[in-house]
This record gives C-alpha cells, sequence and structure tokens, in this order.
C-alpha cells in the first residue's frame, strides 16, 4: 500500500480546523467538499456565519467611513473615489512609477500575464515618497478594511495587466466568478484612463449580497464543487454565467471604464473579473488586497500591523510563499522577470 506523503497527511489531518478558517478548496479538502455534509448545510453554514462575525467588525469599522460610502458599498459591492488625489500629487506619483526599474514577478493565465512588484512602504520612503503617501493614506486604508469587512492590514503592490497576448487559451479571470465564500477587498488605483478596448475590471452589481437566491445558488455549487471540470470552481472560486445572474435576480456586470487618478474597490466574493481584450493592452494600477480568517472576531491583533512587519508586508508574503512550495503546502506562481519598467511590452 502507497503511504501518503508527509504534506498529504498533513492536509488531510487538519481538513477539519480548516472549517473555521478561509479555506474554501472542495477539491483539496474533503471536508469542505463532502456532498452529505453540503447537503445538509456545511458550505451555506460557513457562509451564514462568516457574515455574522463580519457584520459586526464592519460596523465598528463604518465610524470612520464617510456614510455616502457606505451606501454605496451597501448597494453595488464596491466603493468608486474619482480624483482621488490632486493633480500635482498625482502627476509626480505618476513620474515615480513610470520613471523607475522595478524587481518584477509574473505570472501567466491564458492570453493574460499579471506583473507585479511588492510595495515596502519601509523601502519607498526615500525614493518614493508620492507612492510612500499613498499606501499610507488612512483614508484609502480605512476605505479598504471596510469593504473588506476587517481591521487587518491591506497588502500593496504595484501591478500591470498584459491582456490580448497571442495565446490558444483564454485568460481564465476574464469568466466571471466569485474569488471566495466570505468577504475579501480588493482595490484597484488606476494611472491612467481605462477604455472599453482596454480589457477594463467588470463587477456585477450587488452580487456581494447573500440573498435567498444566492445561497441557493450557493448550495447547488457546494454539492458538485469537488468533481467540477473547471480546477477554480472545485477549488472554492465558483464561476458564472448569464443564466445564473438571471436566476438569482442579479444585473449584468459593470465595466469600469475609468479616469486616471480613480480609486476602486471592491468585495470580490461578488461576481466579477477581467473583461476580454481581442489586441495586446496594459492597465497599470497601485493594486491592494485584504482578506483575512472570516471568523476572528475582533479587528485588530493583526500580525501584520506589528511595526517591524507593517512596512515590509510585500516582501514577507513572498518569503513566506517560497517557504511554504518548499513545504509541499502551497504553489508559487510568480516567476522572476528581471528588473525594469513596469509598462515594458505597452
Amino acid at each position: 500500500m502507497a503511504m501518503a506523503t508527509p504534506s498529504r497527511a498533513l492536509r488531510t489531518a487538519l481538513a477539519p480546523l480548516a472549517l473555521l478558517s478561509g479555506a474554501k478548496s472542495f477539491r483539496d479538502n474533503p471536508v469542505i467538499g463532502s456532498r452529505r455534509l453540503n447537503r445538509l448545510g456545511l458550505h451555506v453554514g460557513r457562509i451564514r456565519l462568516a457574515d455574522a462575525v463580519t457584520a459586526q467588525r464592519r460596523w465598528r469599522l463604518g465610524r470612520r467611513i464617510d456614510p455616502a460610502d457606505r451606501r454605496q458599498y451597501a448597494e453595488q459591492g464596491f466603493v468608486i473615489r474619482e480624483n482621488l488625489l490632486p493633480p500635482e500629487q498625482f502627476e509626480a506619483l505618476r513620474r515615480e512609477v513610470y520613471g523607475s526599474a522595478w524587481p518584477r514577478l509574473e505570472m501567466r493565465q491564458g492570453n493574460a500575464i499579471t506583473r507585479r512588484v511588492a510595495l515596502d512602504r519601509t523601502h519607498l520612503r526615500d525614493s518614493h515618497p508620492q507612492l510612500e503617501a499613498l499606501l499610507a493614506s488612512r483614508e484609502v486604508r480605512d476605505l479598504i478594511r471596510y469593504v473588506a469587512g476587517t481591521g487587518a492590514e491591506p497588502i500593496f503592490s504595484l501591478q500591470a495587466i498584459l491582456a490580448g497576448l497571442p495565446s490558444e487559451r483564454p485568460d481564465p479571470q476574464a469568466t466571471l466568478h466569485a474569488d471566495t465564500f466570505h468577504s475579501i477587498a480588493k482595490a484597484w488605483f488606476f494611472l491612467h484612463d481605462v477604455a472599453e478596448s482596454e480589457g477594463p475590471f467588470a463587477y456585477v452589481p450587488g452580487s456581494h449580497r447573500m440573498t435567498p437566491e444566492r445561497l441557493g445558488w450557493e448550495r447547488r455549487q457546494s454539492l458538485e464543487a469537488a468533481d467540477h471540470p473547471i480546477p477554480y470552481h472545485a477549488r472554492g472560486s465558483f464561476r458564472v454565467g448569464p443564466d445564473d445572474l438571471a436566476a438569482m435576480g442579479l444585473p449584468a456586470p459593470r465595466r469600469f471604464t475609468v479616469k486616471a487618478n480613480t480609486l476602486v474597490i471592491a468585495d470580490t466574493r461578488g461576481f466579477h473579473g477581467r473583461t476580454a481584450s481581442d489586441h495586446p493592452t496594459c492597465r497599470v494600477e497601485i493594486y491592494a488586497s485584504l482578506r483575512r480568517n472570516p471568523y476572528l472576531p475582533w479587528n485588530g491583533l493583526d500580525p501584520l500591523a506589528l511595526p517591524w512587519v507593517r512596512g515590509r508586508v510585500g516582501s514577507l508574503q513572498l518569503t513566506a510563499l517560497e517557504r511554504l512550495q518548499q513545504l509541499g503546502l502551497a504553489k508559487m506562481p510568480w516567476k522572476p522577470a528581471g528588473q525594469g519598467p513596469i509598462d515594458a511590452g505597452r
């Protein structure tokens, strides 16, 4: 009889413990993916509990948020801020970004490449003061935290999306999907205008809400997800089609064709995706993400907020991913792409 590898044996032993975490893979976790348990309500129960805890955290965070932003998030699932920075400050930030050579990482998915640079405030203070000031902005950080429903530390990156590249495989992120079953936040601060032809971000307004129709759809997916032919779906990032949206009473996705100097923050448990592009495009933005264990009742006590960690979150995250890959507990999807301009190949 073949013996299980240490990493596989460890994952099996820890499978039940993952229920009280943000773990989402139906294929890789026999408990999360159990058809019998999900028929009894396991997946929907995890959603309901996560929502109840998140609502309490978000309520406490809401004291710092403008009522108009709170209403927009509640109704739409996203917050938009146009003309975020004064024009002179924005142009100075653009010069810092486009005038520098960056240590780039890349990940290819179908006909799209995501190019990313970890942004550590500690390393930006002297060389890129405008960029560091944006990352330190209390207003921006509080909005990201509110959408995520947690007071934890956002992780910032400089990012370029190169879409519409020659490939026989489509971009999997161009299919509408939900990232996971609980609230998380992703943010994009656009450094140039994004036109309809440039693969804009798309989001289904209101799809962050767990209505009875959405919960029924989630339950049905949970019964079949472990064996789903699309790996992303099987690992808990459910794909959705037009008929599904109609059945849930949801509208068509909104495409974010925006002007430069616009900030968009979205709860990506709502349905979203990149818009497919039929020609090569390059979209450059400051990107941030925030996800945390949805079942923690507190907003603080985040290890990433410790003074010696806070300014180095991006690079520490990459180091942790590399270490987890060595242990067989994670895959490192990012490949080094050398030093150079963020928009090379535009």
